[in-house]
């Protein structure tokens, strides 16, 4: 018996030294670990958006070879390099792309959070994505040639110094100096405050209804000779289309315009020409200045005293459909003309992904599955960055909820490489609660995007950029946000959502580029 207690003795304590033993070497290697990561570990996504944000800023698709952006002040590359074929891999390291957590602004108060997100936006801007070194533009690549200074002696009265940084030029004349091949304006546009200024307050001497389009729109002159395309208030923010409604019938809205301009800056395209909202006397304003005969017949006032005008258009220019001020004052998007037709020529390209416009007749690309391939061997899709910049718009029409892009147009001068204008947005935004799949047809179909742009919408996603609070933010800066908020917080939960909905079509197309016998690729 003796024994045995004096052997269990030992084995006990041999366990409790062994025990001691290796939770001191457990500590020692925790200590060691910790010291060791002194950085916030990142998220895979995280890490896949870092190494490619220090890869060049080639434009690239889903499938192919890679070329040169268009979205860029610093296209000063030749032709040649820009008609390479607009292809390219996105490679990462994981095959999905979701939506990154965080807390966004939405929880503070008011203030607190347009602080918030105003802070987001100038992050944002500062981003690298954003920044790009600056190059010198050739002569050919803007729009507007520069006149040659002329001699003091050689100087006349009509002589006038044509440069796009020149104080003296009114705020709508350096943009139009300004635009480029590439782009309406350049990012961080030092002329922007002013440009915004000038349509918002400047004095307004003549307004005339344009001609053409289905709905109701003015053309409005100030003093230094600049003009704007004025789209009036038909009905509230909040109001949502009916269901029932074809897209093709819907209202223009005014704050779409608005908001449209600000979504494509925060995407780095610069392709929409810049809008401010502007409360505008309908009397002083419109009436008073108005030199259109068929335009002033059409005032009147309504039954409560308001004065209102209805124009002659396509649809909705009747009394049933009056422009109303309140009791003058109308709120309206006052967006800045391009340079006048005359001057330079724009042509008007239709979209291949152009719906029926019919309530029961099918476009092409809904009844054959590889439509994309078709497209990809015609003109001007089959070569230089034609089919990436179009799907940049599609990409913004999505978000928007945009299912009025039957045409685009570019600025003739450059051919067919150059960027697209994103013009009438005004049926952007009409349904919150509801996406519209069939936007996305083209990107679904094609399975390319440019990387520039799929590095932003990366960026767009994370917590720190939040789609909503960047623009919750860019649109404070608006006039009319004095009056109410330009988008409700539902179409702004609206952009995050439709956002990831964005990703996940890549991340699908990248899963099936790596499936064998893929036809798409």
């Amino acid at each position: 018996m003796w024994r045995m207690y004096r052997r269990s003795r030992t084995i006990c304590l041999f366990l409790a030294f062994t025990t001691i033993f290796l939770h001191l070497l457990l500590a020692l290697l925790s200590l060691s670990t910790y010291h060791q990561a002194c950085d916030t570990p990142l998220s895979p996504r995280t890490h896949i958006l870092r190494e490619l944000a220090h890869t060049n800023y080639t434009s690239v698709e889903i499938s192919g070879r890679a070329a040169l952006p268009a979205d860029t002040t610093q296209r000063g590359s030749s032709t040649n390099d820009a008609n390479k074929d607009a292809k390219g891999h996105v490679q990462t390291g994981s095959a999905s792309i979701n939506m990154a957590g965080g807390v966004g602004c939405n929880g503070a108060s008011r203030a607190e959070s347009l602080e918030c997100g105003l802070s987001k936006l100038e992050a944002l801007f500062d981003h690298s994505l954003y920044t790009m070194p600056f190059t010198h533009i050739p002569e050919e690549d803007w729009l507007l040639k520069v006149k040659p200074k002329i001699k003091a002696s050689e100087k006349s009265y009509e002589d006038m110094q044509w440069n796009s940084s020149s104080d003296s030029h009114p705020p709508w004349l350096r943009f139009h100096l300004g635009i480029s091949r590439w782009q309406l304006y350049p990012h961080r546009d030092p002329n922007m405050d002013a440009l915004a200024q000038q349509l918002a307050t400047h004095p307004i001497v003549s307004a005339v209804q344009k001609s053409g389009g289905t709905q109701l729109k003015l053309v409005m002159s100030f003093p230094n000779y600049g003009q704007a395309m004025l789209k009036p208030m038909k009905q509230e923010r909040d109001d949502e289309t009916n269901y029932n409604l074809y897209y093709f019938s819907d209202f223009e809205r005014h704050n779409a315009e608005i908001a449209a301009f600000h979504l494509d800056r925060i995407l780095g395209y610069r392709r929409v020409p810049p809008v401010v909202g502007r409360l505008v006397d309908v009397v002083k304003e419109i009436k008073d200045v108005t030199t259109d005969r068929k335009l002033a017949r059409t005032f009147f006032n309504s039954p409560v005293g308001n004065v209102c005008f209805y124009g002659q258009c396509s649809y909705y220019c009747s009394t049933e459909h009056a422009v109303c001020g309140r009791p003058r004052k109308l709120e309206a998007s006052v967006a800045v003309m391009l340079p006048d037709l005359s001057l330079v020529t724009r042509r008007t390209w239709r979209s291949p992904w152009r719906r029926s416009y019919s309530r029961s007749k099918l476009a092409n690309w809904e009844a054959e599955p590889n439509y994309c391939s078709t497209v990809k061997k015609t003109p001007p899709y089959n070569k230089g960055t034609r089919l990436l910049d179009f799907m940049d718009m599609v990409i913004m029409d999505f978000l928007m909820s945009n299912m009025d892009r039957h045409h685009y147009e570019t600025f003739e001068k450059f051919g067919n490489n150059t960027f697209l204008l994103h013009l009438d947005n005004g049926r952007a935004f009409g349904r919150h609660s509801k996406d519209e799949p069939s936007i996305l047809a083209p990107l679904e179909q094609c399975c390319r995007i440019r990387r520039s742009t799929w590095l932003r919408l990366n960026l767009l996603s994370l917590s720190q950029y939040y789609l909503s609070d960047v623009m919750r933010a860019s649109l404070s800066r608006d006039p009319l946000h004095s009056v109410a908020p330009l988008l409700s917080e539902p179409h702004l939960t609206a952009l995050d959502r439709r956002l990831k909905t964005v990703l996940e079509t890549v991340s699908r197309c990248q899963q099936q580029r790596h499936q064998p016998h893929n036809p798409l690729m």
